[in-house]
């Protein structure tokens, strides 16, 4: 059997790009990318597939929605255009309220920039998660999701792995719990790791190629 650590590395060399990578996001603790890792996690809370998730967060980003003033400033129906050419046709009228009310509230709130709003939390995940699910369309799963991917940028997060990334780790066979995960990775590579264990969970990455080719 291979051993944890050579799953991981090679989970990591199949799978080793976070969604907001996918999305064409530069994480990086400023502004503009942690908004777009609001809308992105926003996409990503309904119940819809990943990939048209990240098509339809692609697809705002290039029709220059990458600011909460940006996204503010756009119709109601250039939101709604805009994840129509990303498929995300199901729930497009919804999401597209919710975008623009979420980036007043980012505006309101946070003065668009949720740098702010790390620093109220202050190091506190529970009240970090809670000032997310304040944003419409997030509940506690896409707080997750935020903070599973922020956690590349937002070093005290670390390591943070909800219950997607868990569920992954089982059918690895590896640690369950953020702490064993840590001790496979560089703490730089952790949100990598965390999201690839998401795609194991989502079927989208299949666990027995990755022991596989561990072996």
């Amino acid at each position: 059997m291979p051993n944890d650590r050579n799953v991981a590395r090679k989970l990591l060399d199949r799978q080793g790009r976070t969604y907001a990578d996918e999305a064409g996001i530069s994480l990086a603790d400023r502004p503009g990318p942690l908004y777009q890792l609001l809308v992105l996690t926003t996409l990503l809370s309904t119940r819809i597939r990943a990939g048209v998730a990240l098509a339809a967060a692609r697809e705002l980003f290039a029709a220059g929605y990458r600011t909460p003033q940006a996204m503010e400033a756009a119709s109601w129906q250039d939101r709604v255009d805009a994840l129509g050419r990303g498929h995300y046709r199901r729930y497009d009228e919804r999401t597209a309220t919710m975008l623009g009310n979420s980036a007043r509230l980012c505006l309101d709130r946070w003065h668009g920039d949720l740098r702010r709003m790390h620093r109220e939390a202050d190091g506190n995940r529970t009240a970090l998660r809670r000032l997310l699910t304040e944003f419409p369309g997030i509940g506690p799963t896409g707080a997750d999701i935020f903070l599973r991917e922020a956690q590349t940028v937002w070093s005290d997060l670390r390591p943070y792995a909800d219950r997607r990334t868990l569920a992954g780790a089982r059918q690895l066979g590896l640690p369950a719990n953020p702490g064993g995960l840590a001790g496979l990775v560089g703490e730089a590579d952790f949100g990598r790791l965390a999201s690839a264990l998401v795609r194991v969970a989502l079927g989208e990455e299949p666990a027995g190629k990755v022991t596989a080719a561990a072996r």
